[in-house]
C-alpha cells in the first residue's frame, strides 16, 4: 500500500489553489486569487495606477502601472546554478535608484523611481537547467525570461 506524505499533499493543494485564479471576460462572475502579500500588487494594464509596485518572478508577462513620483522594486530569487541575470529597463519613464545589497549569490533586485510619464519593459534571464558539476553530466541549454512592461503616468 503507498502512502501520501504530507509533502505530497501540499503540492497538490497548492497545485489546486493556481486554478482558481482564472477569468472569465464573458460572465459577471470573476474568480481571482488573494493577494500574495500586504504591499500593493501591481495592477494590470486598463487598472488604476499604484505610488509602490514590488515584483517577483510571478508577475513575468505582467503590465504595470505607477505614478509619477512612485517606485518599483523587484527580486528575482535565483540559486548559484541558476543565477538571473541584471535587469535592464528599456524605454523611457523610470531612472535607476539605489535598490540595496543582494543577499543570496543567483539573485537579481533592481529599484526605479518614475519620473517621467512612459513605458518601460524590464527584463532578465537565467538557465533553465544548472550548469553540469562532473564529467558526463548532462545539461540543457533553455534560458527562462522574464519581462514587465512598467507604464508610468
Amino acid at each position: 500500500m503507498r502512502r501520501t506524505t504530507p509533502l505530497a499533499l501540499a503540492a497538490a493543494a497548492l497545485l489546486l489553489a493556481g486554478c482558481g485564479s482564472q477569468q472569465d471576460s464573458g460572465s459577471s462572475d470573476k474568480v481571482s486569487a488573494p493577494p500574495r502579500s500586504a504591499t500593493p500588487s501591481p495592477t494590470r494594464s486598463g487598472g488604476g495606477c499604484t505610488a509602490h509596485v514590488e515584483l517577483s518572478a510571478a508577475d513575468h508577462g505582467r503590465t504595470v502601472c505607477v505614478t509619477g513620483g512612485g517606485e518599483v522594486r523587484l527580486t528575482l530569487d535565483g540559486t548559484r546554478t541558476r543565477p538571473w541575470k541584471p535587469v535592464t529597463a528599456d524605454g523611457s519613464g523610470l531612472k535607476a535608484i539605489n535598490a540595496g545589497f543582494v543577499l543570496q549569490p543567483g539573485d537579481a533586485t533592481a529599484a526605479y523611481q518614475a519620473v517621467a510619464a512612459g513605458t518601460v519593459r524590464l527584463t532578465s534571464s537565467r538557465p533553465l537547467c544548472a550548469e553540469p558539476t562532473a564529467p558526463g553530466q548532462v545539461s540543457c541549454k533553455g534560458i527562462e525570461e522574464w519581462a514587465v512592461t512598467v507604464r508610468v503616468s
